[in-house]
């Protein structure tokens, strides 16, 4: 039985809403068009990770910028080595996928209420970290989406909107690792997140990208198979 409330369960979708949803979320993954606007949303959970995990490790973070060209820039300030630096350089790329994971899980145990507000408070914590007018605006559109459907929309729209947002974090969690591969491949993003690791703990890049990898794919794995209750 479904009981009301923030921590309250609701009834679970059928699952042609669920495959529907999915589809939604791959329509706006894999044309590369829409993908240069939608990837906006996967940049906000990449940087949001660093900063997020740079304040769990004791680091001071000074501010979050998101550029329109879906780039990003965390700055934090603490010791530059040690396992602070590392888990805060390895949160981008695998934050995507966790954070779809964690929903995935919220969604199977019926809690999709609960997963519209925790979105809202991190869009909401993150918005008074960022440091200029194009995040800002990013963020302030995410988060009035996550109001809006949690304030006026009926069940059945609130668990569509929940399902398309986990689907799309699990499926636009892979995509970016493997441009990251292809530019480095190619000679590019000579800074990027497994280089900067890389440096830090004398792996091999290479390595860094397979872990990124190996989480976003098994999240997605993971998480699919919570979303659709196998």
């Amino acid at each position: 039985m479904a009981s009301t409330g923030f921590l309250g369960t609701q009834p679970a979708p059928d699952l042609w809403l669920v495959v529907v949803t999915a589809v939604a979320a791959l329509a706006v993954t894999v044309p590369h068009r829409v993908w240069r606007v939608s990837r906006n949303a996967v940049t906000i959970a990449h940087e949001g990770g660093h900063g997020l995990v740079a304040l769990l490790t004791g680091r001071r973070l000074d501010g979050i910028r998101l550029h329109s060209d879906t780039s990003g820039l965390t700055v934090s300030r603490g010791k530059p080595t040690g396992m602070g630096m590392i888990l805060t350089a390895a949160a981008g790329y695998t934050a995507p996928s966790l954070l779809g994971l964690g929903g995935a899980w919220l969604l199977a145990a019926h809690r999709v209420t609960l997963l519209l507000w925790v979105a809202t408070a991190l869009l909401l914590a993150m918005l008074v970290m960022i440091r200029n007018a194009y995040g800002a605006l990013t963020v302030l559109v995410t988060g009035a989406a996550f109001v809006l459907v949690s304030w006026l929309a009926e069940p059945d729209v609130r668990s569509g909107f929940a399902y398309a947002a986990v689907w799309f974090l699990l499926l636009g969690g892979v995509r970016p690792v493997f441009e990251l591969q292809a530019k480095r491949r190619h000679g590019g993003a000579p800074d990027s997140d497994a280089d900067q690791l890389s440096r830090l703990t004398h792996v091999p890049a290479a390595l860094w990208l397979f872990l990124f990898h190996a989480v976003s794919l098994c999240s997605l794995i993971g998480g699919g198979r919570w979303l659709l209750g196998l």
